[in-house]
């Protein structure tokens, strides 16, 4: 996704200015969320209160393996879209979708070993969100 953007922040001559002022920030924080190192399994990772900008995105990703469970809850102070996604080959593969959604929790049955992407993308208004992550990995009973 961070690559999309790079490549139609490039070629896309036709963007207003304010726009163009604003995409290095953009990219620069894409690039910054594409390259965060995964979360690590076992203890949970609990983040209180996070400010996302405006149209910004925040992303956790995890290395899960198959027979994995990942715990995952979150809300948001305003409607967020959120989804769990993993790349197999040239495809992204998004099996959890929740678009414009203040909350939503799941435990979610790993079936591909993959790395596994969180994502939140604000709107216009930006958003603030708190979410809790945690592997459990297979066979380990808890």
């Amino acid at each position: 996704m961070c690559a999309a953007i790079s490549r139609r922040s490039a070629i896309d001559g036709r963007t207003s200015r304010g726009v163009r002022r604003l995409a290095p920030l953009g990219i620069a924080a894409c690039l910054a969320s594409c390259t965060s190192p995964p979360l690590a399994a076992g203890e949970p990772h609990v983040v209180d209160r996070l400010p996302i900008a405006a149209y910004a995105a925040h992303e956790a990703c995890l290395d899960l393996v198959v027979g994995d469970r990942l715990d995952y809850r979150f809300q948001s102070s305003v409607p967020v879209d959120f989804e769990v996604r993993y790349r197999e080959a040239n495809a992204t593969v998004s099996p959890i979708v929740r678009p414009h959604t203040v909350g939503d929790s799941d435990i979610f049955q790993v079936r591909v070993a993959a790395r596994y992407c969180l994502d939140w993308q604000a709107g216009a208004d930006g958003a603030i969100i708190g979410y809790r992550v945690q592997v459990h990995r297979g066979g380990a009973g808890s």
